[in-house]
């Protein structure tokens, strides 16, 4: 099983929007990247390549469903763009969501009390604000801004997931407790 860290940046929430990056990275049993995270960059190149790139540095479109797992925070959204991109491009479809995958929104509503307004990763973690100035940093080409919210929120997202992955068992084991 190969899992890897995924995440998207793009122009707007609508499926017409452009995807800006694609970030990734491989990740080990104990969550931890295994290399460093790549960002492929529309601003570099254009959205179809990105695609393409991205498609051939990974196993994401591989008939095996085990040798690109997607690990990530509300994946729905990635698969969505991700999905209308290929397609408006021509591409092999990416579904992230067909295939087994690790989405860690649904623990976010759960760390905050079973609600999920207040449940994103910049509510729950040291991620320093939501995506929602991606779009106006690149019209004014601030590509660095974007590149630097993409390492804070990988790191961010990381952190929780290494904690998550070392402290779920205790919680299991406290919970078969308490049923016996």
């Amino acid at each position: 099983m190969t899992e890897y860290y995924l995440d998207i940046e793009t122009t707007g929430l609508s499926e017409d929007s452009t995807i800006l990056t694609i970030q990734y990275v491989e990740l080990d049993r104990s969550g931890a990247p295994i290399g460093n995270l790549r960002i492929i960059k529309e601003w570099e190149t254009d959205e179809r390549r990105v695609l393409e790139q991205f498609i051939s540095e990974t196993g994401v479109t591989s008939p095996r469903d085990f040798d690109f797992v997607a690990v990530g925070y509300n994946l729905r959204f990635e698969e969505r763009m991700l999905r209308a991109a290929t397609a408006r491009h021509g591409l092999p479809g990416i579904s992230v969501l067909s295939r087994p995958y690790i989405d860690l929104h649904q623990v976010g509503i759960l760390l905050n009390g079973g609600r999920f307004r207040g449940s994103g990763l910049d509510d729950i973690t040291g991620k320093r604000h939501d995506g929602s100035y991606i779009g106006g940093w690149y019209s004014l080409g601030q590509y660095h801004k974007i590149e630097d919210y993409i390492r804070n929120e990988a790191d961010e997202f990381l952190r929780l997931y290494g904690w998550l992955l070392a402290e779920m068992p205790a919680v299991r084991r406290r919970w078969n407790e308490s049923s016996a």
